[in-house]
């Protein structure tokens, strides 16, 4: 009668209990949570539309490398936000430029984004950027990731971020894994069709970066520039940037040494924005291809950015993919 009502023995009774109980079985139970995985992509950002298509390339490609994992767009500069901002809260605007995807005009910054994705449950990203040199915005950048990842709690099972990492920028940066030589070297190789465009128009090939006056972030563009000459010795390369080293004069004495007489005039950044627009190929005196043609050389100028060639965005690709490996996360 008594093991109709307990059909149970003791022995497995008490086993039951101690298996429920046990912590063991409940750290366990608390530790099997499933991760979810996303990707953001840290973008300096522009407010140029047509520029757009830089970053929205590089977005497209990792969208269809990774069917099954969100990406975010995250812009790292505060002034380019706010205007996206302003414009999102302005309906006329909206109207007049049904182009713009949802995203980039309520573009958050990376804080926020990965912020965003932590609330929705994503403890698992890998932060790609979208730089060109590894100097002051990928070094904040990487700061902001590098404090969240240190967030530490009591009990495991509320740490915000499982994994939280960043890829390297397009020319690589420090460090014995991922030699930067060998991401120049990709570089040099993903912009051969600007070496086709230069040696078709029996031009130099001249590049604008951004550059930067507070970091040595030209040791990077010259390695680049020294590279593109021994790959294409028929093509003169010639990189300059906006601020700081190897500015505009450097290469004009470039030019006036080798007794050029017409560039291919190009931005070396992801998107053909302001710099390019004003900075490079305005009507202004100070542009560069007004300063060149008052030189007597002929310009050609390619507004289109970087990440606007497929090649260039597979760059990010890869390296995100790399960062993915080498923390070993799952992207699929």
């Amino acid at each position: 009668m008594l093991r109709r009502l307990f059909p149970l023995s003791v022995t497995a009774m008490i086993l039951f209990f101690f298996l429920v109980t046990s912590p063991l079985t409940v750290s366990a139970m608390e530790h099997t949570q499933k991760h979810k995985t996303a990707i953001v992509l840290g973008m300096f950002g522009t407010t140029v539309e047509p520029a757009l298509k830089g970053l929205l390339n590089i977005k497209d490609k990792l969208e269809k490398r990774f069917p099954n994992t969100p990406v975010q767009i995250a812009f790292t500069s505060n002034i380019i936000r706010k205007i996206w901002q302003k414009r999102a809260a302005d309906p006329s605007y909206v109207k007049k430029h049904p182009e713009i995807p949802g995203e980039i005009l309520h573009v958050k910054g990376p804080l926020a984004t990965v912020a965003d994705l932590q609330d929705e449950g994503f403890d698992t990203i890998v932060v790609q950027p979208t730089h060109i040199a590894p100097a002051e915005e990928y070094m904040d950048l990487c700061s902001y990731m590098k404090a969240l990842a240190s967030i530490d709690t009591i009990k495991e099972k509320f740490k915000p971020f499982n994994k939280l990492v960043v890829g390297r920028p397009a020319l690589g940066t420090f460090g014995p894994r991922h030699p930067y030589a060998e991401d120049i070297e990709a570089a040099v190789k993903a912009v051969k069709a600007d070496v086709e465009k230069a040696r078709k128009y029996k031009a130099a090939l001249v590049y604008m970066g951004h550059g930067n006056e507070f970091f040595p972030s030209g040791g990077s563009y010259l390695e680049f520039e020294h590279m593109m000459n021994e790959a294409y010795p028929d093509v003169l390369t010639i990189v300059g940037t906006v601020e700081g080293f190897p500015g505009f004069e450097r290469a004009k004495e470039l030019l006036k040494h080798a007794k050029v007489k017409k560039v291919f005039l190009k931005p070396f950044m992801v998107v053909a924005g302001d710099h390019a627009r004003n900075d490079m190929s305005g009507p202004g005196p100070d542009s560069w291809k007004s300063m060149l043609e008052k030189d007597g050389i002929k310009v050609i100028t390619d507004i289109h950015g970087l990440g606007e060639m497929d090649s260039f965005a597979e760059i990010y690709v890869a390296h995100a993919v790399d960062a993915a490996k080498d923390a070993g996360i799952e992207l699929k």
